[in-house]
């Protein structure tokens, strides 16, 4: 099924025609700054930085602030929209309240470990600086079902968590947000309804992870069984542009296989966009973590291989940090990997 089948394809993930002309050309976003500027005169308790997000988001793709630009920015190692390092994020994927695995998305394949808050509990004991949380039955049948599992989560951790799945407005988003999540994960919603990105951003600067899941070189959205007509590139794009803090990239072809990456596909992302990209599916073995890095991407979500005891946790951050299970380290194909 392709949503953009009666879109002209230069309007892909654009705005409707009647906020079309409000948006663009320089005069409008001056239009947009003066007002922002005089909002924050009429109250000045409100911080125009924070307000003018939205702003300037809508600046040429390929821009970035530097150090030069703000000597007082700090980015945090831990958050994997705003990398310093390669992370290593644990997958807490839930269906009908466990934790499971699915081979390629597909129900029926799945495989369970159990409690989700008992799985969250030791990833943070294990070393994990943030979550990735799916709701899958909400992915598939698009309500939040395992809400009540994932507020559990929340409630136990206490390092940055990302959550997908069944988030379908933007109010869903903010009330998602405001209960403690850091970032929302959206695939469906953003692609039906691409402006739902920069309605987000612009009350939760940053929220925002645009997720593209692929097969066969197509965006799939309502839990990877439809088709949207589209390549990841192409979307990665204009998604960078609408203020995506980041790309969660699934390559469902691979994923949940536990027979390595795709990196080829990463690379080409990377490549074509500024926002950081999260690569998802495949992984294996410590070498395919050190591929994934290689290859450009910010941080890797892992489910099966953890769960499988592939390797562990720490393992999996040691091959990022230096090489390990590639040059001199444990070979992709070993066993003991």
């Amino acid at each position: 099924m392709c949503f953009f089948h009666s879109v002209p394809d230069d309007s892909f993930i654009s705005d409707p025609p009647e906020k079309r002309d409000a948006n663009d050309g320089d005069e409008s976003r001056s239009n947009r700054l003066i007002q922002l500027i005089e909002e924050q005169q009429t109250d000045p308790t409100r911080l125009i930085d924070q307000q003018t997000v939205a702003f300037t988001r809508m600046r040429p793709a390929h821009t970035r602030m530097t150090d030069a630009d703000d000597s007082s920015s700090h980015t945090d190692s831990s958050d994997p929209a705003n990398p310093t390092t390669f992370d290593v994020i644990p997958a807490v994927d839930i269906q009908n309240g466990e934790v499971v695995q699915l081979v390629q998305g597909e129900r029926g394949t799945e495989k369970t470990y159990g409690d989700p808050v008992d799985a969250a509990t030791r990833w943070l004991e294990a070393g994990a600086d943030s979550l990735h949380l799916v709701d899958l039955d909400g992915a598939f049948d698009g309500e939040r079902e395992n809400a009540a599992a994932i507020e559990s989560v929340l409630e136990s951790v206490d390092v940055p968590t990302q959550l997908g799945g069944g988030i379908r407005t933007a109010a869903d988003a903010r009330d998602i947000l405001d209960r403690g999540v850091d970032r929302v994960i959206l695939g469906t919603a953003a692609v039906q309804d691409p402006d739902i990105v920069a309605e987000i951003s612009e009350t939760h600067p940053d929220s925002v992870i645009v997720s593209l899941d692929a097969k066969d070189g197509e965006v799939v959205v309502e839990g990877w069984t439809e088709g949207a007509g589209v390549s990841p590139v192409e979307a990665a794009e204009r998604y960078e542009e609408l203020g995506a803090a980041a790309i969660l990239f699934t390559n469902v072809d691979v994923e949940g296989q536990l027979e390595g990456v795709a990196t080829d596909p990463v690379r080409e992302l990377v490549e074509a966009t500024d926002v950081p990209v999260i690569a998802s599916g495949g992984v294996a073995t410590r070498a395919d973590i050190r591929a994934l890095e290689e290859a450009g991407a910010a941080a890797a979500v892992v489910g099966s291989a953890l769960y499988e005891g592939n390797f562990t946790l720490a393992e999996a951050k040691a091959a990022a940090d230096d090489g390990e299970g590639r040059d001199g380290g444990v070979d992709a194909d070993s066993d003991d990997a």
